[in-house]
């Protein structure tokens, strides 16, 4: 077995922190920012350094590639992204990008013999935080595979429309141009040339740590669901309206809240739900309100667990303090496999190397989600302190970066030995 070195990765995790620095431990990196560019520009000399060839495609997604034996096989791809969301962490992305790097650098520094060409790439665009929508590249790259109801909100021409939400005038296509980083479309990954992807990743949430374990053998990203929740009242003056004649459609959203939170709260401990969009018109706060319209995203793995929340949702009151309530879907999302060989591939590399783990799921999206439906895919999780993402105090340890990175550089050659 072939460990990682942790000097190499702490001082790649220094160098990476101080490119979009917002001065509070965190970073603020959007996708194809000069903090950004900044980056991948690191990436790209450090690859350049140890002998990899580099690749952009038309995505400005970057590949570097150390050959292999049989240069003609298809290659193995590890990948991530550098981008962040606004005030993010210095692990989210970035870890599996500088995961990538350090396997290749291993390999290239302990001469680690391997048959396929193996590949670091970067991600372009996976938080969509400037330019919506998230995981806009792999949207893109793997649109031909996905489900009809994802691969229609990912189309070439409109994400290259998408606009800045700082600057509308300015779009992602204008972005693409001016980084430099564009390249030639049949530079894409694909599964003709790529034979398997893995994805070193920040659990992003605290089972991990209060388990005590080193490392998480991803098997799936969790199915969803997406629904808009709506009230309708009547808006009237607040200060000449008696309580027993409103229709106060804030005061019925919160009852229907309740509701859910009640009814969801008796199904399988394992779900997750979530509120984290309210819209209050005309939210002044002299009137009562007339219209609210919340969200509710819940995630489980099991899709009659989902169900179960479509029917409480779909069994909601009518009407609530005199307000109709009603419901829209937003989107949903079926749970993603990823693929068993692949998975006992981390999982043997994970034992013979010693470290503690579990089976996990990923709540959260990642654009390993998208390359499962292209090809072979699977996923490494590593601690996060506290449970603590998408925020500045997000964590994790040089040395459990590196437990990571040694995982996925064996989990890598044992899947370039058994193809």
């Amino acid at each position: 077995m072939y460990t990682c070195d942790l000097g190499r990765m702490a001082d790649k995790i220094t160098t990476m922190s101080k490119f979009g620095d917002a001065g509070h431990g965190g970073i603020t990196r959007y996708s194809l920012s000069p903090e950004a560019l900044q980056a991948r520009g690191e990436f790209v000399k450090r690859m350049e350094a140890i002998g990899a060839e580099i690749k952009t495609d038309d995505m400005a997604n970057v590949y570097a590639t150390l050959k292999g034996s049989e240069p003609d096989l298809p290659n193995i791809v590890m990948a991530s992204h550098c981008d962040s969301v606004k005030n993010g962490g210095n692990y989210d992305g970035i870890l599996g990008v500088m995961g990538a790097m350090e396997v290749l650098e291993t390999i290239a520094d302990q001469e680690i013999p391997h048959k396929h060409n193996i590949t670091a790439m970067i991600w372009t665009n996976e938080e969509g935080s400037l330019y919506p929508p998230a995981m806009m590249s792999s949207g893109v790259i793997c649109n031909d595979y996905l489900p009809d109801d994802i691969k229609k909100n990912f189309l070439h021409e409109n994400m290259l429309a998408s606009k800045s939400v700082l600057e509308p005038e300015k779009t992602f296509g204008e972005a693409l141009e001016a980084s430099g980083y564009k390249g030639a479309r049949e530079n894409r990954l694909n599964n003709k040339d790529y034979m398997a992807m893995f994805e070193l990743h920040i659990e992003q949430g605290p089972i991990l740590e209060a388990a005590n374990k080193d490392i998480g053998v991803v098997t799936c990203v969790l199915g969803m669901i997406n629904y808009k929740i709506k009230v309708y009242g009547q808006s009237d003056h607040a200060g000449t309206t008696p309580m027993q004649y409103r229709q106060d459609a804030l005061y019925g959203a919160a009852k229907v809240l309740q509701y859910l939170h009640d009814e969801l709260d008796k199904l399988d401990p394992e779900l997750v739900y979530t509120t984290g969009e309210i819209y209050c018109h005309p939210n002044v706060h002299t009137v009562i309100p007339d219209y609210v319209e919340f969200s509710i995203d819940a995630r489980h793995e099991k899709p009659e667990v989902i169900e179960q929340v479509v029917n409480v949702i779909k069994s909601m009151p009518k009407e609530v303090v005199k307000c109709k309530v009603d419901y829209e879907v937003a989107w949903t999302r079926d749970t993603v496999y990823y693929d068993k060989e692949l998975v006992g591939y981390v999982q043997e590399a994970v034992d013979e190397l010693g470290y503690s783990n579990q089976k996990i799921n990923s709540g959260a999206g990642h654009d390993a989600q998208f390359a499962a439906y292209m090809m072979p895919t699977t996923m490494v999780f590593v601690p996060s302190k506290d449970g603590h993402s998408h925020c500045e105090p997000e964590y994790t340890s040089p040395e459990q970066c590196t437990q990571g990175a040694s995982v996925l550089l064996n989990a890598v050659l044992k899947c370039d030995a058994g193809k």
